[in-house]
């Protein structure tokens, strides 16, 4: 499946300052860091068996592919490795900040010391903003088929650390095991500790699960593929300017969109909904954040104006400090105006 054009993106798209909202960071590992890693560990794996972890043929089997690469994410300096390893990528991409989704619930479920690897994720963090200068903040999300009091634990996790560069929480994981409703308690929890709310829906469930975010009082949808299938939805995120956080590779790779040509991004932006355009897991996906720009222009006829409302978007949706939002917009807005 061809998911984005073969020949060098343009330099605009090189070059046009961006920020990304949804980026999982396991799903970021590069299968050549993963090696590097598995080398270190002692471990006689190779690199073509190491690749092989990342083939998957659907989107059951995309969530087994995303926890056997992070079952080999062990200590602390692993995640300090990881990060800044990101964060080059992300300086490489022209991306001035990111949103960045920790599985925590994943590292809870598998009984890591939770408080040294977030040691490491804040020395691989701060040695990424001094080599590249590239803004980082922290989303914990819960694993929503592990259930609500693991949810809750993620989100009080998030509280302990919300002083130290953690802006918001979410829920990932199986749509159709864990709607949203059940977790409206543990949303309260961490709306009332002052975090910002995320939630991922309408990727593998119908509208009804993004409706279901929003009362949550989601700030943000991952995804918002479904939300094409209702007409009321769509002028309600139009309306209240919800912005969503559009996957277009991931989508197609995991084979919930089964065709470029059939998703509803560009429908979207022509409603007037805000949009911004992520990578979700890049190296389990196979792509970057410019690729997903040119993608959009060459799939659906996004001129270059088009393209800088959108990067525009990322930094207006972003979680971001009031004074930090209007620092980058302003460095945004100088860059594309030349």
């Amino acid at each position: 499946m061809a998911v984005a054009a073969d020949r060098p993106p343009s330099s605009f798209i090189r070059q046009l300052p961006k920020a990304e909202l949804h980026l999982h960071l396991e799903g970021a590992v590069e299968p050549a860091t993963l090696f590097e890693l598995r080398q270190r560990h002692g471990d006689r794996a190779t690199l073509a068996e190491t690749e092989a972890l990342y083939r998957y043929d659907d989107f059951q089997s995309f969530l087994m592919a995303f926890k056997e690469v992070s079952a080999h994410l062990r200590g602390p300096d692993d995640y300090e490795f990881i990060t800044h390893r990101l964060m080059r990528r992300l300086k490489e991409e022209h991306v001035l900040h990111a949103e960045v989704y920790v599985a925590v619930g994943v590292c809870l479920y598998r009984k890591q010391d939770f408080a040294a690897i977030f040691e490491g994720l804040e020395r691989g963090r701060s040695r990424g903003t001094r080599d590249f200068g590239v803004s980082l903040l922290w989303i914990f999300d819960a694993t929503r088929h592990f259930g609500v009091e693991q949810a809750q634990e993620v989100f009080e996790l998030a509280v302990r650390y919300q002083d130290r560069n953690v802006i918001g929480v979410g829920i990932g994981g199986d749509e159709q095991k864990a709607p949203p409703e059940i977790f409206r308690g543990v949303y309260g929890y961490a709306a009332d500790n002052g975090l910002r709310l995320t939630a991922h829906a309408g990727e593998t469930a119908s509208a009804e699960s993004i409706w279901g975010a929003l009362n949550l009082r989601a700030e943000r949808i991952g995804h918002g593929l479904t939300a094409a299938q209702d007409p009321d939805l769509v002028e309600e995120l139009a309306y209240r300017q919800i912005p969503l956080e559009i996957c277009l590779t991931s989508n197609l790779r995991t084979g919930v969109c089964k065709a470029i040509a059939e998703h509803p991004a560009k429908a979207y932006f022509d409603q007037g909904v805000m949009i911004t355009l992520n990578t979700d897991d890049p190296a389990l996906f196979g792509t970057t954040l410019v690729r997903e720009y040119q993608l959009a222009q060459e799939t659906f006829g996004f001129t270059d104006e088009h393209l800088r409302e959108l990067a525009r978007n990322s930094f207006e949706a972003s979680f971001l400090p009031a004074e930090k939002k209007v620092e980058l917009l302003g460095l945004f807005d100088a860059a594309a105006a030349r």
